[in-house]
């Protein structure tokens, strides 16, 4: 029996008014000194006062205006936006329920989209802007409970949830602009219509325990998130067919320097509605595997976090099914690179998509050449021109987009401004 649940616009409004009255991960560390840190201040105390009493909101708006200046699918440029409101609750200080915290995440995508800047420009797998959707649009990206036992060491969630909030994260890569440095372009290109990931959460279960150095977590969530017949709105449907999806990984981070990274972890993912084979459209599995390592490689002298930090990841998926058998990224991230601009971050990352077999023969016999991978080339610098106000200027060149041999090396140049509002 399916099972649906859809917020209307009406009910993104009464949901989006609970959010502004109450509240919804618990935040950490003191309250911001808001009319500094943000645009709109501290609403009249307001902001303050809620802290107080263990409720956080926070706004913010992303603006990415790119051009692809030469090669790719054609010259052309876009303007992408997204608008986000986070609210996290401290249940233990909010209503005296120990251990507990929930949170509510709703965005808005708006601006340029519907041109699809990467796909009709750019000609690229893995993407030019991790804020580009392809259509305009609003809904709830998390939405969920946590429960905190046995000193904290185990952790239980339950709600709408998006996997890439905990799983195969590196903080180092958090820094570039392009998709694959969030969740990997690997795993996007999976399920029936994508995992749950930015923009949309599902229905999940996520388990996590720590000791000492080590962790494991896990969730399994539904294996379709929202409705893909309609990216507009917030959809929990549980249709006969979704199956599921699972994911788990187990990481190591050593205690040390609470400035410094150390992240080393490996995780496997399965769905259980099987994937098809491109040439021949038998089921086939579909799960993969990744793994993930963080270091900082040189830390300054007495600078909060400021240095020079470095990342590296792979991962796989199945090569009958997918596009890309596997992808693998590697950047460096420095933060404090020039004196006296100790909160500006520089970078410099690069991701290869490598081509499964069975795609290359799928477009071979589709009359298509392809090449073997796609190669992307960033350089970013983010300057933290005032508490509440970035500037992010980068270039990305896309060696093979799509790794299709008629779409020429293409080169984006492009501009984030982000705003804490």
């Amino acid at each position: 029996m399916d099972t649906k649940l859809k917020f209307g616009k009406a009910g993104h409004v009464l949901l989006a008014l609970f959010i502004a009255t109450h509240a919804a991960t618990a935040h950490a560390g003191d309250a911001p000194d808001w009319a500094t840190d943000t645009l709109s201040g501290n609403w009249g105390g307001k902001r303050d006062y809620l802290d107080d009493r263990g409720v956080r909101i926070e706004l913010t708006h992303k603006s990415d205006l790119l051009s692809n200046t030469s090669g790719g699918i054609r010259k052309g440029s876009a303007w992408l936006a997204h608008t986000e409101v986070a609210a996290s609750v401290d249940l233990d200080k909010h209503r005296g329920w120990a251990g507990a915290s929930a949170f509510i995440h709703y965005h808005v995508q708006h601006g340029n989209q519907s041109k699809d800047f990467s796909g009709s420009y750019v000609g690229t797998f893995a993407g030019s802007s991790n804020i580009e959707t392809g259509t305009s649009g609003g809904q709830f990206f998390n939405a969920w409970l946590q429960q905190n036992l046995a000193d904290d060491a185990l952790s239980v969630l339950f709600g709408l949830y998006a996997i890439d909030s905990e799983f195969y994260v590196t903080d180092s890569s958090g820094l570039f602009t392009q998709p694959p440095y969030g969740m990997s372009a690997e795993v996007e290109q999976t399920g029936q219509s994508g995992p749950p990931v930015f923009p949309m959460g599902a229905l999940a279960l996520r388990l996590k325990y720590s000791t000492g150095d080590f962790y494991v977590q896990a969730a399994l969530t539904d294996g379709v998130p929202g409705n893909p017949n309609n990216p507009r709105g917030t959809y929990v449907q549980l249709d006969k067919g979704d199956g599921t999806l699972s994911i788990t990984e187990l990481g190591y981070t050593p205690a040390g320097d609470e400035n410094s990274i150390n992240k080393t972890a490996v995780g496997v993912w399965n769905y259980t509605a099987p994937a098809f084979d491109l040439v021949t459209g038998e089921p086939r599995s579909d799960r993969g595997y990744y793994l993930l390592s963080e270091r900082t490689l040189m830390a300054e002298a007495g600078g909060a976090g400021q240095g020079l930090s470095g990342f590296i990841r792979f991962g796989t998926a199945n090569p009958d099914a997918y596009q890309a058998d596997w992808v693998g990224s590697t950047g460096l991230h420095y933060k404090g690179l020039i004196d006296g601009r100790d909160d500006d971050e520089a970078g410099i990352a690069v991701t290869v998509s490598h081509a499964g077999s069975k795609y290359r023969e799928a477009q071979l016999l589709a009359g298509t050449q392809t090449d073997v991978s796609e190669i992307l080339v960033g350089l970013t610098y983010r300057a933290q021109m005032l508490p509440w106000l970035a500037v992010q200027p980068s270039v990305l060149r896309v060696m093979n987009p799509g790794m299709d041999k008629a779409v020429g090396d293409a080169t984006v140049v492009g501009v984030r401004l982000e705003l804490a509002l």
